[in-house]
Parts: structure tokens; sequence; C-alpha cells
């Protein structure tokens, strides 16, 4: 067994939200695996305790807190309950703040829980006058600012729908989504800066909302202060509204998410309200030990899950910031300065971001005062072993650095961090709580050791109610039970370590099979980003000579050519420190790597690119003008 990076001291196990949840139940640090096996043998009653602990607000009836608990899909939570999302998320109205907003171009807007709750009044209000009603559905086009937050609340307080996506976002892109679920309004932002440009998208947002015929209302949001904003106006017309909130049955829809949508149409994923306000306490309160006192961060985008995550942190009564632009602007410390000056307690990015200002050579321990820093997250990608070992060399040491993974299709995390635990290079720490987490061959058995498909073999609350407009459920049900039924198959290939955490090592459709041994992509990364000459990395399988071969593709610094010996330098990397099975057959460079817009590597599409076939759904890239650079490469003929 490893020796940990970090330990949490005694005193922060004592004082952490686990401990004094865990005690109810009879439970006792730092053994978490006796309180992880209750809390998927015992379901029903580590939820109840879950609602309990967390004070959520709504009618919890007399009933039983699981139905048909057997059925996956099928069970039903909490089947008698009732409550308001909108209302948990504000039932702090006192003056302590609760959204600090920051823009690249420095402008920082601050709004307490008070002032929070009486916008939502005044937009309901508005919304309300356009016709929107329990139901409905509300799109919104937004950057990650205060209004979206206000209009997802007020939109949530009627029982209407809350779907949002970036304004970097194309017209296909948005017309994909918005398009399946016919809103009622569409709430666009007339533009947006990123890396110190302005981005006018009032035209793009007129054009959506002339298109699908289900909208009634095209309603602005003005950050260029091209428009009247019409949550400044409500707020204006009504300063001393006061916030109403309908209580509707726990799995009433609250959010339409998309999947990336790189190999077609986006999936419309439908997620109750009930579902999300509980698994989103649970994993604030007690994997993160979110506490009214801390100021949570975490950079996201509103078409990204993360986004809707860190707005339930409202719920535990912190200061949550908003930032919106991008994160390299002015420079690569943009997000490290923002973390210092609003005292940041909790810090939470990609694990392509910590790579990135690894390769720029940022050290916040000599640049930045990061005292009140208790916590990194880390999400998006697998982090390195390198990320981690990075964190506590160059940022800080005594704090602990949560890898977490999970999804929009459950808009939470399936592994993710636990107070009591050690952080062990390149593991996530634990099993999530009321998650029947397991990892499985093809044939469905458990594996203890080995890598394997990550599954979930019992119901939790986040669990889609659905897929939007899906007859009978049949395209819910292909996407995670038809290769296990009755077994939840998320698609990450992941493996159990000696510490009882957990290692990602990709995504099952990407992994590479050359001949016959199943490799994860993020392998071949963590050698790869261990190359100071290379910044970026996509690798794929081709389909060669009856079998697989691995292709590597690399993008390099500037002024650096990819000769032989930096190739050589690269595949003696990969053969020493993960195997010869992993050596690519074939590295190129390429300018750029296609990402997802919520920042993921596309390696499907770059693998259907190097075959030859058509990328059905390229509105889903943020670059996807670079698949060019993979398409008939002398290299792979």
């Amino acid at each position: 067994m490893s020796e940990p990076l970090w330990r949490p001291s005694a005193d922060a196990i004592d004082q952490a939200n686990l401990t004094r949840f865990a005690g109810r139940l009879g439970f006792a640090p730092t053994d978490y695996r006796p309180l992880h096996d209750f809390s998927v043998d015992q379901r029903a009653e580590f939820w109840d305790a879950v609602w309990d602990f967390c004070g959520i607000v709504g009618d919890r009836s007399q009933g039983p807190s699981l139905a048909d608990g057997d059925r996956f899909p099928g069970s039903r939570w909490f089947p008698e309950a009732r409550l308001s999302f909108a209302e948990n998320l504000l039932r702090h109205r006192d003056d302590s703040v609760a959204i600090v907003s920051v823009l690249e171009n420095g402008r920082r807007r601050a709004l307490t829980y008070r002032e929070l709750a009486a916008a939502t009044a005044a937009f309901r209000t508005t919304l309300s006058k356009l016709g929107v009603h329990e139901g409905d559905r509300v799109a919104g086009w937004l950057p990650n600012v205060p209004e979206t937050v206000i209009a997802m609340l007020a939109t949530a307080s009627l029982g209407a729908v809350w779907s949002s996506c970036s304004p970097d976002f194309g017209v296909e892109g948005a017309l994909d989504r918005f398009g399946q679920i016919e809103p009622k309004v569409l709430i666009a932002c007339d533009g947006y800066e990123y890396g110190g440009k302005r981005f006018d998208v009032r035209q793009r947002a007129q054009t959506v909302a002339d298109a699908i015929d289900s909208i009634d209302h095209l309603v602005w949001v003005s950050l260029l202060g091209e428009v009247e904003d019409a949550i400044a106006k409500a707020c204006a017309d009504n300063p001393l509204a006061e916030p109403e909130f309908v209580r509707l049955p726990f799995d009433h829809p609250l959010y339409v998410m998309y999947s990336s949508g790189t190999t077609g149409m986006p999936k419309c994923i439908v997620h109750g309200a009930g579902g999300t306000l509980i698994q989103h306490l649970k994993e604030h309160q007690l994997h993160v030990d979110l506490k009214r006192d801390d100021t949570l961060f975490f950079f996201t985008t509103c078409g990204w899950m993360m986004w809707n995550w860190l707005v339930s942190a409202l719920a535990t009564g912190c200061r949550v910031v908003l930032y919106e632009g991008s994160p390299f602007h002015p420079g690569p410390s943009a997000l490290l300065d923002l973390a210092e000056r609003e005292a940041v307690s909790v810090f939470g990015v990609s694990a392509k971001y910590l790579s990135a200002i690894e390769k720029a050579g940022v050290t916040p321990r000599t640049t930045h005062d990061l005292g009140t820093l208790r916590s990194i997250l880390s999400t998006g990608s697998p982090l390195t072993h390198e990320g981690f070992r990075y964190v506590y060399r160059d940022v800080k040491d005594d704090m602990a650095l949560q890898s977490i993974s999970g999804g929009t299709d459950l808009i939470s995390c399936f592994a993710l961090g636990c107070p009591w635990l050690p952080v062990f290079e390149g593991e996530i720490q634990a099993k999530g709580l009321g998650m029947a987490v397991d990892v499985c061959d093809d044939a469905g058995t458990p594996l203890q050791h080995g890598k394997g498909e990550l599954v979930c073999t019992k119901s939790f609350p986040s669990a889609p109610i659905g897929f939007w407009n899906d007859p009978e459920d049949a395209r819910y049900r292909a996407s995670y039970f038809d290769k296990y039924p009755g077994v939840w198959a998320h698609g990450d290939f992941a493996e159990f370590t000696g510490n009882a955490g957990m290692i990602i090592h990709g995504r099952s459709d990407a992994v590479l099979n050359p001949g016959g041994v199943r490799i994860g992509t993020a392998e071949i990364y963590r050698q790869v980003e261990t190359v100071y000459e290379v910044v970026d990395a996509v690798a794929v399988g081709q389909e060669w000579d009856d079998d697989t071969r691995v292709v590597l593709f690399v993008v390099v610094r500037d002024g650096v050519d990819l000769d032989d010996a930096l190739r050589d330098r690269i595949k003696r990397r990969i053969r020493e420190h993960a195997s010869p099975r992993h050596v690519p057959a074939v590295i190129a460079a390429v300018p750029d790597v296609p990402r997802t817009l919520s920042g993921k590597i596309a390696e499907l599409a770059v693998r259907e690119v190097v075959h030859g076939r058509e990328v059905t759904n390229t509105t889903a890239l943020a670059n996807p003008e670079v698949l060019e650079a993979f398409r008939n490469r002398a290299e792979l003929a």
C-alpha cells in the first residue's frame, strides 16, 4: 500500500459533518466501509437520515421513503413527499452573501440571500405574466451570472422545468437541445466576453426563438448593455416582492440536461427536483463537508452539470462564487487570483485546468495567499498521478484534493471525496454514500481487482426520471441498462485500488483494444502529460490488419517540432511507465484537440474522422474545425 499524500487532522475529522451524521446512525470515524455498506444495504433508512440531517424543507408524509426498491429502473423515492427545489435553495433569508459574481473584465457583484429571494420573487411574477405554468419548459441561453440563477429559481418556484446551455453554443447546437423540449420562454443574453473579446449573440438568439414554434417569448438579460434587462426591470418594478413556492411531488421534473451529443442528437435527460436536491445536499455536506461559513467556487458554464451542482450549494447557505470568462485571462493565474481575493475555501476546476497551469509553470504556493483553501475538487476527466503531485507540491500541501467522478446522467457523483480518509496519488477517495458502485467484467461478474465497467447495482434518488419524449423509456433503458439488465452501466472504464479508492481509466466506448488488451486512454494521457513539449493529446484506436493499433495525436508547444527524437521519448515514457501495449504505433502532430463544449476530449469524433466516417453532430464541439486536421492523414494510410 502506498503512502498517502495527505491525511485529515483529528480535529477536522471531529468537526466534519460526516462525523455528526454517522454518529446518529451508530457509526464512528474513520471506518468508512461499514457506513457505506449500511447506506446501500439499508437505502431507505439512509436517505431518511440524509433528509433529516440536511433539513430538507417539504411535506415528507408518513409513507415509505422507497417504493418498488428492487426495481432499477422503476424504484420510487419518497413517493408521498412534496417539496419545492427553489424553496430549499432560498431557505436562508438573511443578509449573508449568497452569490459573488465575477466577470473576466473584473466586474464584481454580490447578492445577499435576502436580495436573491426578492429577485427570484420579482422575476417569478414576470414569468407568470408570460403564461409559464407548472410543467412548462423555460430555456436559458445564458452565461454563468446571477441572473441565470435567479431565472432558474423563479422557474422552479412555479413548478416549471429549467434547461440551459452556455452562449458559446451555436444556433444548431441550441436547436438540437431546446428544439426537442419545446420551451415556452427563451431567456437569452445579448452577449458575453471571453478571452478579452466581446461576442454579440442577439441574432443567434433571435434565430433560435423564431425557429422553435413553442417559444412564445424571448426575454433578454444584458451583459453588454445592448438590451433592456428583464430581470433588472422585474426587480425595479417589484422591489419588495416575497417569494412563493409550489410544493410538488418528489419526482416532479426540475431540469432537462443534455448528453454531449457528439455521436448524434443529444439525449434530453430529465431530473427530478427531490432527487437532485437530496443527492446534492448529501454530496455537499457529507462528502465535501460544506458548511455555512464556506465559500464554494467551481469553474463551469451553464451547459455543464457542475453549474447545477454548484448552485445547489445555496441550500447549505454558504457563499457561491460564479465566474464568467476565460480561466486563463488575462493570464494563467486568473482563477487563483479569484480564489485569493474571495477567500475561497473549496475550489473546483477540471483536471485539464490543473494540467494546463502546471505546464504554464504556475506555482501558487509561492505567489498566492491561499490560507482559506481547505479543499480542491477536480473533475471532467481523470486527474493524473502527476496532477496530484503538482497540487501538493506547488499549490498547497495542507488541504484535501478530491477527485470526483459522475456525470450529467445522474447529475451527481458515483465516486468522490471523504472527509475521514487520506488522499492517495491518482485515486478517488471513496464510493458515494448510498451509491451501490461496483466494477464488473463483460459477463457482469464483480471484480475486486483489475479493470472493468463501472456499474451501479441499486437505484438511487438522482437517477433520471426519464428522457424527454421517450415512449416506454426505450432510449433510457438502452442507454444504461441494456448491457447488464437491472444494473446501471455508466460507461466508464475503472478499477478499485488497494486503498479502497477508485481509478477511472477513461470512457468505455473510447477504450483501446490492441491485441485484445483493454487500455483506458487516461493511462496514456498520464504519461504524455509528463513530456514538457506536449501541451495536449488525444489517443484513438485505428482498425488495422484485423486488429486495433493505438494512434496518438499531440499538440506541441510553439516552436517545437514533433521529430523522431521527441516521438521516441514519448514512446519510451509510455513503455517504461505504462506497458509496451500502451505504446502508440503512430504519433502525429495536430494544431489542437477537439473538445466538447464542457471541455471533454472528443475521442469518438476523432476516431470517426480517422476511419473516414461522418461525425454526426459537430455542433456539440467547441472547436469542430480542428477535425479536418485528423482527416486523410498520410501516417495512417
